[in-house]
């Protein structure tokens, strides 16, 4: 194998530790912020759970759009304010969406809604699977590679596209 190739492989392995690492970090105090605000608007007598994952995934994804911005995908090009956050949003909004739905099959028709600790389960297992939709939904569509952006194509798999 030829040097640069290893070194490519060495340098794309870098930056996504880099991007997973940070989105890590965000998506830590992200989820803190979420799930602290879900269970403090949840505590509320008149409130259900789909109001509160509502205004705590609106809260969290503010908060997550500039932490990414800033730090997890620092180094992808930038393309104009206005088309990223449409981007991000949109998946965050599908991811929310996938989420409400989820919700409201654990808590009408099973009827846990009066259940904290199923819905908090419930709650907790659709964070997960967004988050691993968001990831690749980011790095695919919001912050794009440099070299797509410059070429005017979408960015995909940097590691996987120049190794096959």
């Amino acid at each position: 194998m030829s040097s640069s190739f290893i070194d490519h492989v060495r340098g794309s392995w870098r930056i996504l530790v880099k991007e997973v690492a940070a989105f890590g970090l965000i998506g830590a105090v992200s989820f803190v912020i979420e799930l602290g605000l879900f269970n403090l608007i949840l505590s509320q007598e008149h409130i259900g759970p789909l109001k509160a994952k509502l205004v705590a995934t609106i809260v969290a994804t503010t908060f997550a759009y500039f932490g990414n911005r800033y730090l997890s995908f620092s180094h992808r090009a930038r393309t104009s304010i206005g088309r990223e956050t449409t981007f991000f949003f949109g998946i965050n909004g599908i991811a929310l969406l996938f989420s409400e739905l989820i919700l409201a099959l654990a808590s009408y028709p099973l009827h846990y809604r009066d259940n904290h600790l199923v819905i908090n389960v419930v709650n907790l297992v659709t964070i997960g699977l967004g988050t691993i939709f968001r990831f690749w939904a980011y790095k695919r569509f919001v912050f794009l590679h440099p070299d797509r952006v410059a070429a005017g194509l979408p960015d995909d798999n940097q590691l996987t596209t120049e190794i096959t």
